[in-house]
């Protein structure tokens, strides 16, 4: 009896040996893995098969095959071996491994004893999916990228890359199956509640979504919960000035930057914002006015554009008495000042010969506007002189500017910045 259960012991110990032996060679490849000495990688590629030739024999015995130990290890040693294969075709059985082993470890592991391991190959498996879910994204297969990344951020849910890769993948999935969209903002509104330092522009393409989605109410709280956490952030107010324009609640967001100047009225981000949506409800206007049959509504209309140019003038002023070198506010205070002395010298171009008082006093009242607007114009170009926007609107000027006295001079400038325009 004696000698029978001698015979048993060893035999446990044996399979429990090739755990030892798999741990032993794991934890060998584990400390030589990524190194450049080929000796060392050549160590390193040895072990892991050691370690893979131990763990499936112990997961083969009865005696250790459902032991928390062997499921963490498989896991471990089998994801090792699929992030390293960069063969789809092989890599994916490993993958399959190891995903299933890493479950049962978890299953079995009541006492986190192996934590470590089953951690490990937890990252082991996310960067096997974040590997594909690129390779996906760039071959644009969104859907199988959103796959990919969601596996990914599943691991790892508070990883930023994580939660971004799958929001981002999954709107583009959205342009073919629109049900990616609310996967999308699912992330998105994950993402903006971790230390993420992308999350301004988050908000901005969670706002994308909601109008992709016609749901404008939702573009606009998206839009003003990112500007009060990120009031430097441009492209969200601008953002919120289109929603509103479109969803004809302009007043609403005039309401919430004038409310914010209140509080804030060194701010000349908010001064220059202020003149952007006037410039908006002006051009609006101008629009309608082009487009009105009736003269008495086109005039009103007319004039409600030229009151919007009058505010924003006097918006885009402030904010210069903050920042004279504030470049938009300069660009668009010479184009506001400019726009309703185009629309003189325009129509002065086609009223009749007989009316040749009429043009004169036209071109005048055009010109007078246009001098206004000159040194704006000019100052936009000064600090950035190769922007096209600031370049196009100073041509404007010497093209719409009448003096006889200058007229080649004023051709040859214009003539000038149009190469410039043509050369960006």
């Amino acid at each position: 009896m004696t000698c029978l259960l001698g015979l048993a012991s060893a035999a446990t110990f044996a399979q429990k040996g090739e755990l030892k032996d798999a741990q032993s060679a794991y934890d060998t490849y584990t400390s030589l893995h990524g190194q450049k000495v080929a000796a060392l990688a050549t160590k390193a590629t040895a072990s892991i098969q050691e370690a893979k030739t131990s763990i499936d024999k112990a997961a083969a015995n009865d005696k250790t095959a459902n032991l928390p130990l062997t499921y963490a290890l498989k896991a471990a040693i089998y994801s090792s071996l699929a992030v390293d294969d960069s063969v789809a075709t092989t890599s994916a059985p490993l993958f399959t491994t190891a995903d299933d082993a890493v479950k049962k470890a978890k299953e079995l592991d009541t006492k986190a004893e192996n934590k470590k391991l089953i951690d490990a190959a937890n990252i082991n498996l996310a960067q096997c999916k974040l590997t594909a879910g690129v390779k996906d994204y760039q071959n644009k297969k969104y859907e199988d990228a959103y796959k990919e990344f969601d596996y990914y951020r599943t691991v790892l849910p508070d990883d930023t890359n994580a939660v971004y890769y799958t929001a981002l993948s999954a709107t583009n999935a959205g342009d073919k199956d629109p049900k990616y969209y609310k996967l999308a903002l699912d992330n998105y509104n994950k993402l903006v509640t971790l230390k993420y330092s992308g999350n301004a522009k988050a908000y901005l393409d969670m706002s994308s979504i909601y109008l992709m989605l016609k749901d404008t109410t939702g573009a606009l709280k998206a839009t003003s919960e990112g500007i009060t956490k990120y009031p430097a952030f441009s492209e969200l107010r601008k953002r919120e000035i289109e929603i509103a324009l479109q969803s004809g609640r302009q007043n609403d967001v005039l309401t919430k930057i004038q409310s914010a100047i209140t509080n804030d009225p060194k701010n000349k981000d908010l001064y220059y914002y202020q003149g952007l949506t006037y410039v908006n409800l002006a051009d609006a206007s101008n629009s309608k006015s082009a487009k009105e049959k009736d003269p008495a509504a086109k005039t009103t209309d007319h004039n409600v554009a030229l009151d919007n140019y009058s505010k924003a003038s006097e918006s885009y002023k402030k904010a210069l008495e903050i920042d004279p070198n504030y470049f938009e506010a300069n660009m668009n205070l010479g184009y506001v000042l400019m726009r309703p002395a185009l629309d003189i010298f325009n129509a002065a171009q086609a009223l009749p010969a007989s009316k040749q008082k009429e043009y004169e006093a036209a071109l005048v009242k055009s010109n007078d506007m246009l001098d206004l607007a000159k040194p704006y114009l000019q100052k936009a170009v000064d600090i950035k002189p190769k922007d096209k926007d600031a370049l196009t609107n100073l041509r404007s000027y010497y093209r719409a500017k009448t003096d006889k006295a200058h007229a080649a001079e004023n051709k040859a400038k214009a003539d000038d910045l149009k190469k410039q325009i043509d050369a960006l």
